[in-house]
């Protein structure tokens, strides 16, 4: 069937048209062999994808992590084949095999993309707008990036300048995180974005009609997008002249983020399944993959059909690629050559490690003294601004509250914008009242590589970003997410912004570590060890999220032991002062410990040898050796009361049978902080009480 495009623009032959309809029905045939998937997008797609992958995206298949590529990322992932098939078809290295064990144990070819699983993914998607959030974080760290290393150069003429492409369809336009994060690019004149929207009006429950009726173009023009509408074909399928125009406009408009409409019909061309919702998730059966097959010119007796001549044709990709790295590494190496220090920061970054004597810089507070661990938190960062170009962020419209603005001077903004610390390539993001789309973003520029990111709110509103957090643990990704107001110690705004629940739900996420500190020198150290653990002779990288306080708390000496996540912060003593083996512990974090350490008081006073166990981090402490966990918590003392104030979910392992929980089991209430902890129990009085009851249950 002849699908030759409209306008003489775009070089498009025979092959190319094979190639197109080759990856048609290999999506039909993978989805049927393993009788599930989502085959309708990938085939109505395959116009779009081929187009991009073969005719307007600057990569090279032979070097999938190459700095200067464009990046793809597929925020409809459900049609993961969309994706799965370019790359086999491009030369990444997946083969016809990979296509062949879709969606089955250990392939290279799961149900959605993975990041890190299969060669050329660039992100993890699958839940609905996250790949646009991912793309819009990609293309805001390609700026900072420019800043960094090459910020004089003109538009266009950088090796660092690159295009972040991205196909999104209704589904991830109708979810909420897309919106915030469309916003955000076109409030950042993000130029280097280009979305593709694959407007097929088809989802899960049918036509879109039954649940959107607005104008999505007039919404990106509101949102500042460059917008463009691509026209289909007379007989009904996507024009590859026509996407290609739109792309090669939208490539040129570096002003403004573009997003393109490309009205599809799912599923096209199979007979009877296109344009009907059965083709969005399921098998189109055998029956209907002959039809189409022979709508196409393929032999409906064959499966999984590639001629020799597209597979070569389409493996140009590899040479188009090895011409496109070697122009681009001339323009490297011409930048190395005019700008000697900035290449030795950018090997340094690229390396995965810090600039020398940055520890250094690290601050050591004054024990004694009071200061919440929000404000330390604010002033670690404000020290390592200096010395850590790299290290970047903000917060979703709680800066002052945050402590998260790492330079006042320079905010992340794009050209035009009025503030007067306005810098395209300025260290502070003001990602605005977007928590979902903050932490999606973050994702995107810790995927996009060569800076290190972190954002903040407060505790309670990570729920909203919850899936995103989710998803930097799935990753793997270096991004640090700074929680503060992290208990009912924020006092008077009351249960809504109390965190109750969420320490506990947040150390359910396999892969993300939680850091509470107790007071300004214990932050200092997380700091330390969040950014030891994001250089690449760490091995594996995870995400953390710090918990920190609204409130001062005291500030004890540092103990180097806290980046083990659990320590000895003051040990039991025998009546003369001398350190003893304790008869009970009691375990805390954040500002619970001073709790803990005024109870040890009264108990000691009372002839109970008592150590206070301070625990930042339970996933960090898991991971040290079984000899020194028993030495921190020795299996012979079994009396043992833990303190925090959320749910108790986390500690019932550490206090065993006889130990004892003092928790907030129940939402908060709008009261100074010192009341609330004095109503609900955090007092030196109630620790101590409970651990005489551990004492009494462990005697028994």
């Amino acid at each position: 069937m002849s699908n030759k495009p409209t306008t003489t623009d775009l070089q498009w032959t025979d092959l190319d048209q094979r190639a197109v309809d080759t990856a048609r029905v290999l999506a039909a045939d993978a989805v049927q062999k393993v009788g599930n998937g989502h085959p309708g997008t990938a085939m109505s797609l395959a116009p779009a994808a081929y187009t991009l992958f073969q005719k307007v995206m600057r990569h090279d298949p032979a070097d999938a992590e190459w700095t200067g590529r464009d990046r793809f990322v597929l925020s409809a992932g459900h049609s993961s084949l969309t994706l799965y098939i370019q790359l086999y078809l491009a030369g990444y290295g997946l083969e016809l095999d990979d296509l062949k064990a879709f969606r089955t144990w250990g392939s290279k070819t799961p149900g959605h993309p993975e990041y890190g699983h299969t060669t050329g993914v660039e992100t993890t998607t699958g839940p609905l707008g996250q790949g646009v959030a991912n793309a819009v974080g990609m293309a805001m760290a390609a700026r900072y990036e420019r800043g960094l290393f090459d910020p004089e150069a003109a538009p266009g003429t950088s090796p660092f300048d690159h295009t972040v492409w991205v196909i999104a369809g209704d589904g991830c336009l109708q979810e909420g995180i897309s919106a915030e994060a469309s916003s955000l690019a076109g409030h950042q004149k993000l130029g280097n974005l280009v979305l593709l929207w694959d407007d097929n009006h088809i989802s899960i429950e049918g036509d879109t009609e039954t649940a959107v009726s607005e104008d999505t173009l007039k919404r990106y023009e509101a949102y500042g997008w460059h917008v463009q509408r691509v026209e289909q074909l007379p007989n009904g399928d996507l024009d590859p002249a026509g996407l290609y125009a739109a792309l090669q406009a939208a490539k040129a408009e570096t002003g403004r983020p573009s997003f393109i409409a490309a009205r599809s019909i799912i599923a096209w061309p199979a007979p009877n399944a296109q344009n009907t919702e059965a083709a969005h998730g399921s098998a189109l059966g055998d029956d209907e993959i002959a039809a189409t097959k022979r709508v196409l010119g393929f032999d409906p007796e064959q499966t999984f059909e590639v001629s020799d001549a597209v597979i070569g044709h389409t493996r140009e990709a590899l040479d188009r690629g090895r011409e496109a790295r070697a122009e681009w590494d001339k323009s490297f190496a011409a930048w190395r050559t005019a700008n000697p220090e900035r290449a030795a920061d950018f090997d340094r970054i690229a390396a995965g490690e810090l600039p020398a004597g940055w520890e250094e810089k690290l601050p050591v507070f004054e024990a004694g003294k009071s200061l919440a661990t929000r404000a330390a938190s604010g002033k670690v960062l404000q020290a390592l601004g200096d010395v850590v170009p790299e290290l970047w962020g903000g917060s979703a419209d709680l800066a002052g509250s945050n402590n998260t603005t790492i330079d006042k001077t320079s905010s992340f903004l794009p050209v035009g914008n009025p503030l007067p610390e306005a810098d395209p390539y300025g260290r502070t993001i003001h990602f605005g009242i977007r928590e979902h789309a903050m932490a999606a973003a973050m994702n995107g520029i810790a995927l996009h590589g060569n800076t290190r990111i972190y954002g903040g709110t407060f505790l309670v509103f990570s729920d909203y970003m919850r899936n995103a957090v989710r998803l930097s643990a799935l990753m793997h990704l270096p991004v640090t997410y700074v929680w503060t107001h992290d208990s009912i110690g924020l006092g008077e705004d009351g249960p809504t912004h109390q965190p109750v629940e969420h320490l506990a739900a947040l150390r359910a996420i396999p892969g993300l570590n939680v850091v509470r500190p107790a007071d300004a020198n214990e932050t200092a150290i997380a700091w330390r060890e969040i950014l030891r653990r994001y250089t690449k002779k760490f091995g594996v990288g995870a995400p953390h999220g710090l918990a920190l306080t609204r409130q001062g708390v005291p500030t004890y000496e540092a103990n180097e032991d806290a980046a083990k996540g659990g320590y000895v912060l003051f040990e039991a003593e025998g009546p003369s002062g001398q350190n003893t083996e304790p008869q009970v512990l009691l375990i805390a974090t954040g500002s619970e410990v001073h709790v803990a350490v005024e109870a040890r008081e009264q108990l000691q006073a009372a002839g109970v040898p008592t150590r206070v166990v301070s625990m930042p981090s339970v996933e960090w402490f898991e991971e040290q050796d079984q000899g020194y966990k028993e030495s921190v918590l020795p299996p012979s003392v079994k009396a043992r009361v833990a303190v925090e104030a959320g749910i108790g979910l986390t500690w019932y392992r550490y206090v065993g049978d006889a130990g004892r929980i003092v928790s907030l089991e129940h939402f908060g209430a709008s009261a100074d902080a010192k009341v609330l902890f004095r109503e609900f129990g955090f007092t030196a009085e109630n620790v101590a009480a409970a651990a005489r009851e551990s004492l009494e249950a462990a005697a028994r």
